[in-house]
């Protein structure tokens, strides 16, 4: 598309664009909202979202337990604390340190909670991050704890993706934009500098600055008693960095591991994930040695888990004495402990840890304690939060309310086998007396890139908008995604994209053999890089679907890397401004409209405030699908980033339209 018709669009905030936007927005709330069945999925959406019975996860900072909460009174949120004895109590006593929305309130503001860093080891500060509608570019400043208001004249960062993280009380690390030259080809920060109390920000001390291709910069202290040490991130691509040392005089000591490794440093202790086979190392392993021995380049890299053709490494965790591994087999969840000692690494199966499911093992305090969080979920069980001392049951503490009937379901896993003979896994979820007659409304849902597993999880929306209505739910794990570790990630990098949009063909192509349902009756939906998959469904597969939701999507791949973060993820698709289009044009969308082909009906939904994946490529998408005469629906919401909406009322009413459309179209 040398003259691209539709570029006027990218204008994100453009008088006529937003006039288009506008009258799209009105033409579907117009056909989607007006009827019974559109109130009952928002209402039920949105109940889901402000129950004040779902879990109030908690991040433990001393003697306090921390927690953002919002609901239908408090849409923008209320951060608080408890004491771990009251979040015992079914009538835990909450301390409200910041009330959004009496924020907004105050300053003439639309803040979205962005999070909040604390000042160790006294606690009594925090840095905290507060983004207008949702976006990631955000804005920092300095809170008092004791007070519960933000410090008069103390450290403040204006709006800007970037970050600030402590040094000591009246010292910070700051990655910014501070004008020309500071931010990278990416859209974030190129320099990282060293503030000081009452110090302006364009004079803070330079401590490194990449290059203008880099993807961005950011410096940490790691405040672990003992082992305080600062560290300079810089990255080089998505899977590329180098992890460097800040010594006293601020000279910088380069970590000697490959660039494409995941690696970290936890007390004694230097752990490396593997993304590409590393000498005898295979990729997909951690491996460990001490640290003071990677410095003087004596390292001896003990392996810790090294992936089989079934199992992947999905994470890890450090508690005081031990190292809890969270290994995927054939995507399921099973945890390992290893504990160092004098005569190397012992294994052991971690204690109380369940069979089926996702299961989320997090440290409760790795300097002071062995205990951790541990999250329990699938499709149709609801989470649970408990608390384990590494080596003894866990103890449950919260239980997430049902907000559906899942007693008739049932969870099975099947595997399909791709084009090129690869066997491919997916979930699915229905009733266990589904006549197998190709008539069930089926909504098959996938991502496939960023190395990102699709793992079981508990959605009281899904359930109640789509299962419990007699909806059949399936989720595939396709490759580009991180199921089976960097080697299913690398299967569709780059030139072997197609390969996750042939993965997801094959799994529609199985729901239709099985009798599950047919074309009539079968969805796809994702949402980001699984936009972008579902558009590719959408051009490149249109006799297997009934209808497509697209959201917050990658679609326009020779522009991608020109729109906001986009250059950031060249690594995972290619360079569009090269050779590399000779592969990118065949999974951009965008380009492969077909004005004669038979299009299934289409959605896209999106955010104006979306600074990650630019809303004009949904935008154009859809103008693209008008001009060749596809039947297409298209909402934009004005707030929300790349999540698609800012407070729960716009999750409940963005979702609300998606089902809507699907039963108008499936049922």
């Amino acid at each position: 598309m040398t003259n691209d018709p539709h570029a006027w669009l990218e204008d994100v905030t453009g008088t006529e664009a937003l006039e288009w936007v506008s009258q799209r927005n009105a033409r579907t709330e117009a056909r989607l909202t007006g009827t019974p069945l559109f109130a009952e999925l928002e209402s039920g959406i949105r109940e889901v979202l402000d129950s004040r019975d779902r879990i109030p996860f908690v991040t433990a900072r001393g003697g306090h337990y921390y927690n953002f909460w919002t609901d239908e009174q408090h849409p923008r949120g209320l951060w608080r604390r408890t004491t771990p004895e009251s979040y015992r109590n079914a009538d835990t006593e909450w301390e409200v340190l910041l009330d959004v929305d009496a924020l907004n309130a105050a300053e003439g503001e639309n803040w979205v909670w962005h999070g909040a860093r604390f000042l160790r080891p006294d606690l009594d500060r925090a840095l905290v991050d507060l983004s207008r509608g949702g976006a990631d570019a955000d804005v920092t400043r300095e809170f008092d704890l004791p007070t519960r208001s933000f410090v008069d004249g103390g450290f403040a960062r204006p709006e800007a993706k970037g970050g600030m993280s402590w040094i000591d009380r009246d010292t910070v690390y700051l990655s910014t934009d501070l004008g020309p030259g500071t931010m990278t080809t990416s859209g974030y920060p190129r320099t990282v500098r060293r503030l000081r109390r009452g110090e302006a920000l364009e004079s803070a001390e330079l401590v490194y600055a990449g290059e203008e291709t880099d993807l961005s910069i950011s410096a940490f202290r790691d405040h672990t008693p003992g082992f305080e040490r600062d560290f300079l991130r810089r990255a080089l691509a998505f899977y590329a960095d180098e992890l460097h040392l800040i010594g006293a005089d601020g000279t910088l000591t380069k970590i000697d591991v490959p660039d494409s490794a995941m690696t970290d440093v936890h007390r004694e202790w230097c752990t490396v994930e593997l993304r590409e086979d590393w000498g005898s190392f295979t990729a997909g392993s951690l491996l460990a040695a001490r640290f003071d021995d990677v410095l003087a380049g004596t390292p001896s890299w003990e392996v810790l888990f090294e992936p089989t053709d079934s199992s992947s490494l999905a994470g890890y965790a450090w508690t005081r004495h031990h190292l809890v591994l969270d290994v995927l087999e054939h995507v399921v969840d099973r945890l390992v402990v290893l504990t160092p000692g004098e005569q190397g690494w012992t294994r052991a199966p971690f204690t109380g840890a369940p069979e089926f499911g996702s299961v989320t093992v997090a440290a409760v305090d790795a300097d002071e304690s062995d205990d951790v969080w541990l999250i329990v979920t699938d499709y149709l069980t609801p989470s649970t939060l408990s608390i384990a001392t590494v080596g003894e049951q866990p103890r449950p503490l919260r239980s997430a309310p049902a907000f559906f009937d899942a007693s008739r379901h049932v969870i099975e896993q099947h595997f399909v086998t791709s084009d090129d003979g690869t066997r491919v896994p997916y979930f699915l979820v229905r009733r266990d007396d589904l006549p197998f007659d190709g008539s069930a409304p089926t909504l098959l849902y996938g991502y496939g890139g960023f190395e990102i597993p699709m793992t079981p999880g508990y959605s009281g929306g899904t359930g109640r908008s789509w299962l419990e209505r007699g909806g059949v739910y399936a989720v595939a794990n396709l490759r580009g995604g991180g199921e089976y570790g960097p080697r299913w990630h690398r299967a569709a990098l780059r030139e072997k994209r197609p390969r996750a949009y042939e993965d997801m063909a094959a799994v529609a192509r199985d729901l239709i053999d099985r009798g599950v349902t047919s074309r009539a009756h079968l969805a796809v939906q994702g949402g980001s890089n699984g936009g972008l998959m579902a558009g590719n469904m959408l051009v490149r597969y249109p006799e297997l679907f009934g209808a497509v939701v697209i959201q917050v999507p990658l679609l326009d791949m020779k522009r991608y890397s020109h729109l906001l973060a986009g250059a950031s993820w060249m690594a995972e698709y290619g360079d569009p401004d090269t050779d590399d289009w000779e592969f990118i044009r065949t999974f951009s969308p965008y380009h492969l409209i077909d004005d004669t082909a038979d299009y299934p009906p289409t959605i896209l939904l999106t955010s104006t405030r979306d600074d990650r994946v630019h809303p004009g490529h949904a935008r154009k998408f859809t103008a693209a699908l008008e001009a060749a005469g596809h039947e297409v629906a298209y909402y934009e919401n004005i707030e929300g980033g790349h999540g698609g909406a800012a407070d729960n009322a716009q999750a409940a009413r963005m979702a609300a339209l998606a089902y809507g459309f699907l039963w108008e179209k499936l049922a």
